[in-house]
């Protein structure tokens, strides 16, 4: 574990302020402008919170539903590379039985000692709690009704390690079982949907506190009809994800989130397939061929089927596309996601007492290092 940080620009909620990190036993212990042991660095350097993802299927050749330690370890240690000190492994709809072993290789990983890349926190359930009209690249034959009996077994399967559940409240059962995770303190978030403004709203007020990839594979925004996306609009009590790549959503849709929702109501995911890191060609998504072409994840029938987007990328676009200051940028990628989580008080800023978790980047946004815990888990060359 590395000691400290000297003389870097630190990313603070506030603003940035020029300074040193101390850390102990991975843990941020002082932030001061004292002299303190530490690494030191030739170049102007910003420090930020390690970004979290709460929407990721894979990487480097490697998805969750693959269903095995390695796979797990490659997807955490390729994550490390753009910046990402923690994240929930993500499924896909598949029959019972894939999912089943899914959760239960991922709850195996969690009580390993797995320490060399970014951290596993748990699980986004995306599928099979969906509409078969809005399934995207989520293969639709395995779509089912809304079963909270089917969903305490894949808690169970998972260590009760589930700490999100995309569902579309429209379907048979699906608002029981949003009360049901409100209940339990699981985040429900509306997704893969045709639900109506009326309904969205219910299901806002029986625990809702998320949106799904807003915008994508849900009842958009009309003047008479304004669906699932006016409802994010309207109501403060939900987070939108955004997949911030430039492909699933243009430029100026998500300037109008951010007119909407503002800066403490957005969380970036990547969204990110197996292919994330690797050269064009042709993938697998859920048993589905995936062709990848120019940062394209498509279905044979032209459907977006994830991305292959790296988190510092969407940090760079963000900046493009919002001309927001870096320590607004941060809250899009790290402090929502951990308030999201529930575990602000641990992970998401820059704060003496919580997690040494950290990114560093150059004055271009290149990622320079990545610290889990006070662990060097990516370093540039």
């Amino acid at each position: 574990m590395i000691k400290g940080l000297k003389d870097v620009n630190i990313v603070t909620e506030d603003g940035v302020i020029k300074g040193n990190i101390e850390l102990k036993e991975g843990i941020i212990s002082n932030i001061t402008s004292q002299s303190i042991k530490g690494l030191t660095f030739d170049q102007e350097v910003y420090v930020l919170p390690g970004f979290i993802d709460t929407h990721v299927h894979g990487a480097n050749g490697s998805d969750t539903m693959d269903k095995t330690i390695k796979d797990l370890d490659n997807i955490s240690k390729t994550l490390a590379r753009e910046g990402t000190t923690a994240f929930l492994a993500t499924t896909i709809t598949e029959d019972k039985t894939s999912i089943i072993k899914a959760l239960e290789n991922v709850h195996q990983y969690m009580k390993g000692n797995y320490q060399e890349g970014a951290k596993l926190l748990g699980v986004h359930l995306e599928g099979p709690f969906i509409n078969k009209g809005a399934c995207g690249a989520q293969p639709r034959q395995y779509i089912i009704d809304a079963d909270i009996e089917l969903f305490e077994e894949f808690q169970k399967a998972s260590g009760h390690s589930i700490k999100i559940v995309t569902i579309a409240p429209e379907i048979k059962g699906g608002l029981a079982l949003i009360e049901y995770c409100h209940k339990h303190q699981i985040v429900t978030s509306i997704g893969h949907t045709l639900a109506d403004y009326d309904t969205a709203v219910e299901a806002i007020h029986k625990g809702v506190t998320s949106i799904t990839h807003c915008f994508n594979a849900m009842t958009g925004f009309h003047h008479r009809h304004v669906g699932v996306v006016g409802a994010s609009f309207l109501h403060d009590e939900v987070d939108a994800e955004l997949i911030a790549d430039g492909i699933h959503v243009s430029k100026e849709a998500i300037q109008l989130l951010y007119k909407n929702k503002g800066i403490d109501k957005i969380s970036l995911v990547t969204d990110a397939m197996r292919a994330k890191g690797l050269p064009d060609g042709l993938y697998e998504l859920g048993k589905q061929q995936v062709f990848v072409k120019n940062k394209k994840a498509l279905l044979k029938d032209g459907t977006l089927a994830g991305s292959v987007l790296p988190m510092v990328e969407a940090v760079k676009n963000i900046k493009k596309y919002l001309n927001i200051e870096i320590k607004d940028i941060s809250k899009l990628v790290s402090v929502n996601p951990a308030k999201k989580l529930g575990i602000y008080n641990k992970k998401g800023s820059i704060s003496i007492g919580k997690d040494a978790d950290l990114v560093l980047l150059d004055k271009d946004y290149n990622i320079i290092m990545t610290i889990c815990e006070g662990r060097i888990i990516y370093q540039r060359s």
